[in-house]
């Protein structure tokens, strides 16, 4: 598996602490069965700052510190970037970082609200060649409330990313269902883990797609594994068409079906 989304670069920011607690956050991932991830850092969020050549120096050392471990885990470096004023022209200056040096680019909006300049920035971006993909919109406030807002920015062209603990009913039935429904709405594109440490934000990559297999089947399983190794090798992602809406009782959830 892959994962596009982990704070596993230690002393940037709430994630590991040490090279120690990165080195098990490692293993942890290759025992649930992940084979790359991409360090996602927060940047901008108001609390970290960590520009694009820190974090891809400190990818470079724990690489080698894996190879040392005999790890066979692969790390790539990317950036959990929150939405803020100087975005754009950061990008222009070198400062921020895609994913794995691709075209797809992970934005993190506050949890409290979708920015005013949300859409904006996402077209902006669009226009410059980059493909915004959008960091656990399910734990987004205003989303929950009316999911158009982010069905909204997935017809403009961005992505949705899930976080794995959502999807597998860790944070609660609640997010669990939304989580469902936003696989359903077909407004959500790649589950990734959002990983931090070993105990309270593991990986659990694999209990999650064990939940989408149940509940969605082996077509949306297949779909979120596949876009997952496409964005990392700056493949065009398999998407689906956002629906508003969906018909519950005929189940018309365009290629995601409840088993059963």
């Amino acid at each position: 598996m892959i994962d596009i989304h982990s704070h596993i670069l230690p002393f940037m920011d709430d994630g590991a602490a040490d090279y120690d607690a990165a080195l098990g956050m490692a293993q942890d991932a290759l025992n649930d069965g992940i084979s790359t991830v991409v360090a996602t850092p927060h940047h901008a969020n108001g609390v970290y700052m960590n520009p694009a050549g820190e974090i891809e120096e400190s990818v470079r050392v724990l690489n080698a510190k894996l190879q040392e471990a005999g790890n066979p885990l692969l790390v790539l470096p990317g950036q959990e970037i929150r939405i803020y004023g100087d975005l754009l022209d950061d990008l222009e200056r070198g400062q921020l970082l895609s994913l794995a040096g691709s075209r797809y680019i992970l934005l993190e909006m506050p949890s409290s609200r979708v920015p005013r300049s949300m859409e904006e920035t996402c077209h902006e971006l669009i226009i410059q060649g980059y493909v915004p993909v959008i960091a656990h919109p399910e734990r987004n406030a205003e989303v929950a409330e009316d999911p158009s807002r982010l069905v909204r920015l997935i017809e403009l062209g961005a992505l949705g990313q899930l976080t794995a603990q959502s999807v597998a009913g860790t944070f609660g039935s609640k997010l669990q269902k939304l989580s469902l429904e936003l696989c359903r709405r077909q407004a959500v594109h790649i589950i990734a883990s959002d990983a931090h440490d070993q105990l309270h934000r593991p990986f659990g990559l694999s209990e999650a797609y064990g939940v989408v297999k149940r509940e969605l089947g082996s077509d949306a399983f297949d779909f979120f594994q596949q876009n997952s190794r496409k964005i990392i090798t700056n493949e065009e992602v398999i998407r689906a068409n956002p629906v508003q809406s969906y018909n519950k009782r005929h189940r018309l959830f365009g290629i995601f079906s409840r088993k059963g």
